[in-house]
């Protein structure tokens, strides 16, 4: 990013699709941000004797990847969700510490 807010330029973390469920309720929570929606869970393909991969389906994951993209670029170009501590804990940390205390990040 080139967003001064953010202490990292360049940052690379793994989240699953819970994390992303627990960033989508915490700016709910603690901003005053409309959050977009998460693309739907799989549960139709997690039924078994299906015939395709069900949730390993290439297809499926990068439909899956490109709309949590589309989540992410959303919220981390709204200039109030650029403030919340949970955005940039989820986005450069290593860890997502869900015990963490909300807070509003302080551009330097």
């Amino acid at each position: 990013t080139n967003l001064p807010i953010f202490k990292l330029k360049e940052s690379c973390v793994r989240r699953r699709y819970s994390d992303f469920e627990w960033l989508r309720a915490e700016l709910e929570r603690e901003s005053k941000v409309v959050v977009p929606p998460l693309p739907g869970k799989a549960l139709i393909r997690q039924l078994p004797f299906r015939g395709d991969d069900g949730i390993f389906d290439d297809s499926f994951i990068e439909e899956r990847r490109q709309g949590l993209e589309q989540f992410l670029n959303k919220v981390a170009g709204h200039p109030l969700a650029q403030n919340e501590r949970c955005l940039h804990m989820f986005l450069q940390d290593e860890c997502v510490d869900k015990s963490y205390t909300p807070s509003k990040i302080r551009q330097a």
